[in-house]
């Protein structure tokens, strides 16, 4: 049976999602007086942002120092050891955040030769710390994580997100979308993906798609998702989610359903 105790990997990860998560939240607080500059139409990327990127990259570079890195904001950067890298985002969530919404996270994977191996969303407003590592299970905080028992669609509720100005769309995920909302209890759009992930773990989310996604916005999520019992897939068939940015993460029973939904309404 799978322990709740937390190896060294997780633990370097919670200290430094704990540590960034403390600005973030002194910042949320005075949310008007951020510093906010444009990276694109509806793009933004914040002084917090950027603070809780340069205090995640201190701290896991004290803790793995030869590791190399895959962030939102500064790219890739090259480590000693070129086997192990860390892929960080600082603020997934950022409209929410400027907008004064609690529901953001940092999100932290441990990447080994193209394997996510471990992974931390943490969720400062509610301390909420969704973790997982291979072979050990999902949990929030101390209590282990199963995706949700639901089998027929038309009693699942799942998560999406919508295209936004700057953000070139898949050409038909409106097609998708009206599919799952014809089929489905409904639909959800929260703002960060990192945590849809994290929720279907957690059976909030029977299921989740989105086209067009960061590896920095998913790659804590996958790990998530499959240690709590999950499926993830590419959208399309034979893709990596991973490379292709395109996704779906449900529970085992609705996986297959929905994945025929959405390639069906993409071949529409």
């Amino acid at each position: 049976m799978a322990s709740s105790k937390k190896t060294a990997i997780i633990n370097v990860m919670e200290a430094a999602a704990r540590k960034a998560a403390r600005g973030l939240v002194r910042d949320f607080g005075e949310v008007e007086q951020l510093q906010v500059s444009k990276k694109g139409p509806a793009d933004f990327v914040t002084a917090a942002d950027i603070k809780a990127e340069e205090v995640l990259r201190r701290e896991l570079g004290r803790a793995r120092p030869r590791y190399g890195f895959l962030l939102e904001e500064a790219g890739a950067v090259a480590g000693d050891d070129e086997h192990n890298r860390w892929i960080v985002d600082p603020l997934d969530g950022t409209s929410n955040f400027l907008h004064g919404l609690p529901h953001f996270a940092i999100s932290i994977a441990h990447e080994r030769e193209g394997e996510i191996l471990a992974g931390v969303v943490y969720e400062p407003v509610h301390d909420e710390l969704f973790w997982a590592e291979k072979g050990i299970g999902a949990y929030v905080n101390d209590r282990r994580l199963r995706v949700s028992g639901r089998s027929a669609l038309d009693q699942c509720l799942i998560a999406t997100g919508l295209p936004y100005k700057g953000h070139d769309p898949e050409p038909k995920y409106f097609a998708t979308l009206e599919a799952v909302l014809a089929q489905s209890a409904g639909v959800r759009r929260f703002g960060s993906a990192a945590l849809d992930l994290a929720y279907v773990a957690a059976g909030r989310y029977d299921g989740f798609w989105e086209f067009g996604l960061s590896t920095w916005d998913i790659a804590a999520g996958i790990i998530l998702v499959r240690e709590a019992g999950g499926m993830i897939s590419g959208i399309r068939a034979n893709v990596d989610p991973l490379t292709s940015g395109d996704i779906l993460a449900a529970n085992g029973d609705v996986h297959v359903p929905l994945e025929r939904l959405l390639r069906a309404a993409l071949r529409s």
